[in-house]
């Protein structure tokens, strides 16, 4: 396979696998405050997302997919809010456990894998037509 249509398929993998990210950050903003129904309810649990890369032999090169979502096991923090449905006995609620500041984090290092992924194939569509206009010019 021509090196520049198989540069675009990798980056092609990777705005996908950057835009599952992107989708699971915004789930998890979301929800950062989002408690449960009923008291002692486990509120919204952090999810997460791994990636893996695959050998394409089409290709010839390996393109990054989503291996798993998951949920982050980590423990709840708890605060008082007697007026919470969620709220306890002690008028303790359980909170997600989701760092908003981490989810920005991880949303900024997503954009710009994104964007960076976004501009290999806008470099390598730039070169195949440099390269079509050079084959028309030789003819």
């Amino acid at each position: 396979m021509d090196p520049l249509i198989a540069s675009m398929k990798v980056a092609a993998s990777g705005l996908e696998a950057q835009s599952t990210r992107i989708r699971i950050v915004s789930e998890n903003l979301a929800n950062a405050r989002s408690t449960g129904d009923v008291p002692g309810a486990d509120p919204y649990r952090r999810k997460t997302i791994t990636f893996v890369a695959e050998l394409d032999r089409s290709v010839g090169a390996s393109l990054v997919e989503v291996d798993r979502l998951a949920e982050d096991e980590s423990n709840f923090t708890a605060e008082f809010d007697p007026g919470n449905p969620a709220a306890d006995e002690k008028g303790m609620v359980k909170i997600p456990n989701v760092n908003v500041l981490v989810e920005m984090a991880d949303m900024r290092e997503a954009n710009r894998s994104y964007e960076a992924n976004l501009q290999s194939i806008r470099q390598s569509r730039d070169l195949i037509s440099a390269t079509i206009d050079l084959l028309r010019a030789s003819q």
